[in-house]
């Protein structure tokens, strides 16, 4: 008879196990609940600190005068937070910040100064003690580290897309918003996306002239985006200043007239093309001032002519008693072949004495003789594009001989391409006869043609640095306001 198996017998150790499952179930229990209760206080710990926190930030941005630089638009950044931090987060989570004190840190490359972008606070020690041991920094330190960090990316965003220096765009008009650039959006939108960098730098200028140098810059110091050199030497210094000035510029659009006064060129950007003109600029006692604005029209045979008895009666006699007489009242004196005649005073009483072989024009601005076209745009400073007799002028290197306006060669070319442009060919044809008939006429554009006069000294051509002659000795100036400053960490270099 096969022995049975007692079941009543192994029953003690039934219940033993049973016991030895339920406590072990009730010390994980116990286990979970202590951890959860300390991530628990942990998360009130934070909240309570991040709330400490974005009280402080509100309390100094609505305190004392902090030294910032856009402070309107520091404080509307943080409100439409709510005050809480945007850099001094966990170290996990502090990708974004390293990338600013990064930027911050290599200005320079983007011919920028780093005094104006708090230099002597924005310490990466700081920051490092800060993200890997916020409970040993007090609040104080840690908000006004955040809130100067903030205004050193906004003052870097504006000046990346302003220039520091913008004479129409100073810091007091930007601060106050309502622009159609504005660095506080672009910021907040970096913050959101992995690329931080390549957000913050769009705020540059998008034209080929900008971004040539831009790229030049990088390629001779030899560095990548997250790299920086220091000081700039002399000729990223004159790049840098000539970025500054493209700062200024409206360059950025598809179809417009960028003439250079340096280089004495016309350049008509039009349909992926550029065509290219030789101009004649101010003197050095009338210089023709950088400006943006848009060509409306232009008028043919734009000259009047003098009644002959006025000239002979009047005008001539005058002039003969004040050789700037027919300067200032922008009189020119043709002969009958019509040949521009530049008389002194001895010439003029020769005219006088056969005046029937000359005749005068005048003109309503700048210059005497204005040629076949005139080319006319808002600005206060009252100048234009025109012709000129004076077609030798041309083939001169340094063509710095107007009172102001612009003397384009070969205008009547440069027209017909912006009729062309809007495929205005009846008006070409127009033109032609008011011209051939010596007709002043009016025509407009059926869309105004943006223009931008600049004065840069230097800029890129077929991938070489092409440096200008300072014709108007601007360079000077605009080099110390960017660095001739008092700033301990640059190191100035020498060629």
């Amino acid at each position: 008879m096969k022995k049975q198996v007692n079941p009543v017998a192994y029953q003690p150790y039934r219940y033993s196990i049973k016991t030895s499952l339920l406590l072990c179930l009730f010390l994980v229990a116990l286990m979970l609940a202590v951890l959860t209760a300390k991530a628990s206080d942990k998360q009130v710990v934070n909240k309570t600190n991040d709330r400490e926190l974005s009280d402080e930030i509100a309390r100094q941005l609505n305190g004392p005068k902090l030294p910032l630089n856009y402070p309107l638009t520091v404080k509307r950044f943080y409100l439409q937070r709510q005050f809480t931090q945007n850099w001094i987060v966990k170290e996990a989570d502090a990708g974004q910040t390293w990338a600013a004190m990064l930027m911050i840190d290599c200005v320079l490359q983007f011919g920028l100064n780093h005094v104006d972008y708090h230099p002597t606070e924005l310490l990466y020690g700081k920051l490092h003690d800060m993200l890997e041991h916020p409970d040993r920094v007090p609040l104080v330190q840690k908000a006004r580290f955040e809130i100067i960090l903030t205004d050193a990316m906004l003052s870097f965003t504006n000046n990346l897309h302003f220039g520091k220096y913008n004479p129409l765009f100073p810091d007091s008009k930007i601060d106050k918003g309502g622009l159609p650039f504005d660095a506080m959006e672009l910021l907040s939108k970096a913050m959101l996306n992995k690329d931080f960098m390549t957000i913050i730098i769009s705020a540059q200028p998008q034209n080929k002239l900008y971004q040539n140098l831009q790229s030049y810059m990088h390629k001779i110091a030899g560095v990548q985006l997250d790299d920086c050199y220091e000081f700039p030497e002399a000729d990223v210094r004159k790049m840098a200043i000539n970025m500054e000035r493209l700062r200024w510029s409206a360059l950025d659009t598809v179809n417009f007239i960028h003439i250079n006064v340096p280089s004495y060129k016309l350049s008509f950007y039009h349909r992926g093309a550029v065509d290219t003109f030789r101009v004649i600029v101010g003197m050095p006692g009338t210089p023709t001032p950088s400006l943006s604005s848009a060509i409306k029209y232009f008028t043919t045979t734009p000259e009047v002519r003098v009644v002959q008895k006025t000239f002979v009666k009047e005008l001539l006699p005058k002039a003969i008693l004040d050789p700037a007489y027919l300067a200032n009242n922008h009189y020119a004196i043709y002969n009958n072949g019509g040949m521009l005649i530049t008389p002194g005073k001895a010439y003029l009483k020769l005219i006088l004495k056969a005046p029937q072989r000359y005749y005068a024009t005048q003109t309503e601005g700048c210059d005497n003789a204005t040629g076949q076209m005139v080319m006319s745009f808002d600005n206060i400073y009252d100048i234009y594009l025109h012709d000129t007799p004076e077609q030798d002028l041309f083939f001169t290197n340094n063509r710095a001989y107007s009172h102001g306006c612009v003397r384009v060669q070969h205008i009547v070319n440069l027209v017909k391409l912006l009729l062309v442009n809007e495929n205005a060919q009846s008006t070409v044809t127009a033109m032609d006869k008011a011209v051939d008939k010596g007709l002043r006429k009016n025509f407009y554009l059926k869309t105004p043609m943006p223009i931008d006069i600049t004065y840069l000294t230097c800029e890129m051509v077929n991938g070489i640095l092409v440096v200008y002659d300072d014709i108007y000795g601007l360079d000077k100036t605009l080099d110390m306001l960017m660095y001739s400053k008092n700033d301990p960490t640059l190191k100035v270099t020498q060629n």
